[in-house]
């Protein structure tokens, strides 16, 4: 295999991790993988943003509950960079439904459902793209 290549990614956490208050732990559990926090707010979507955002999965069945779910407090996305950062992000948060992610995920130690999982990490280059550009600016990220 080649070079693993430096990427840039998005992360959120979710308004269940927000009121849990996880934030900080989140960050530390990316921070301390070797990834760093490039930009980082906190914002409340509405259903049209919330929509937007989930546009891919428009048809599908949870559509509505997840916009419900997005737009029920704050949350925090953030862009983290590192080498591998995408398959990163997803290892530490481990899999969707906290049931059967590992242990020591984010997901495993905090998350009560697959809708409640905590976090958001994008799943592929183009959909790291879409998304960092979603939240935020080229202004509001740190240069390399």
């Amino acid at each position: 295999m080649g070079k693993v290549m430096t990427e840039r990614t998005l992360a959120i956490v979710k308004p269940d991790g927000v009121q849990k208050g996880l934030v900080g732990e989140v960050v530390r559990r990316f921070e301390a993988a070797g990834l760093r926090v490039i930009a980082l707010k906190m914002i409340r979507l509405d259903a049209e943003r919330a929509g937007g955002f989930y546009h891919v999965h428009r048809e599908r069945p949870f559509f509505s509950s997840l916009v419900t779910f997005m737009t029920s407090g704050p949350i925090v996305p953030m862009v983290l960079e590192g080498e591998g950062a995408i398959a990163a992000v997803r290892r530490i948060m481990g899999a969707t439904d906290p049931a059967k992610a590992d242990p020591g995920t984010i997901r495993k130690d905090f998350a009560s459902s697959i809708e409640r999982n905590i976090v958001h990490g994008s799943d592929a280059p183009a959909t790291a793209s879409f998304e960092v550009g979603y939240f935020f600016s080229a202004l509001e990220m740190q240069p390399r």
